[in-house]
């Protein structure tokens, strides 16, 4: 498959809780399906669910689009970050990173550079960075609800 141009999408919240309950949340993969509004399902492939080289497919609904995307941890950092692969239609890499914020809380940001079909071109890449920031953003605020309600 050839790949398009490469779109980057960026988000970040403040959530009024310690990076240690942030990051016992975000570590937990499996749940991300509770505050990702477009994460239908996720199988883990293999027995491992934390750390560098766990694999898994991610089901994906945006609108009409539905895929499954084949992901791998690359980085696992304790209470710091998580970085991930995406491989398939659309590939690419991304990055969860929690911070101290200044005054209290957590700093929680949500960072990918995605890689769209061809056929995509440049349209298609600016809708889905525009759709994607929207989703995501939101996506954020279900988790930092989530955390600051002690759901």
């Amino acid at each position: 498959m050839a790949e398009g141009r490469a779109t980057n999408v960026a988000v970040q919240t403040h959530i009024d809780a310690t990076p240690g309950r942030v990051w016992e949340s975000l570590a937990d993969i499996a749940s991300h399906v509770d505050w990702m509004s477009d994460a239908v399902w996720i199988r883990f492939e293999g027995g491992q669910r934390r750390g560098v080289g766990t694999r898994f497919v991610c089901r994906t609904k945006v609108g009409v689009f539905t895929l499954s995307d084949t992901m791998e941890i690359t980085e696992w950092k304790e209470f710091e970050a998580i970085g991930v692969r995406h491989k398939g239609r659309v590939s690419g890499q991304g990055r969860f990173e929690i911070a101290h914020a200044a005054g209290g809380g957590t700093m929680f940001s949500w960072c990918e550079e995605l890689h769209f079909p061809r056929w995509a071109g440049r349209p298609g890449a600016a809708v889905a960075r525009a759709t994607l920031g929207r989703i995501w953003r939101r996506n954020l605020e279900a988790f930092k609800e989530s955390l600051e309600s002690g759901d």
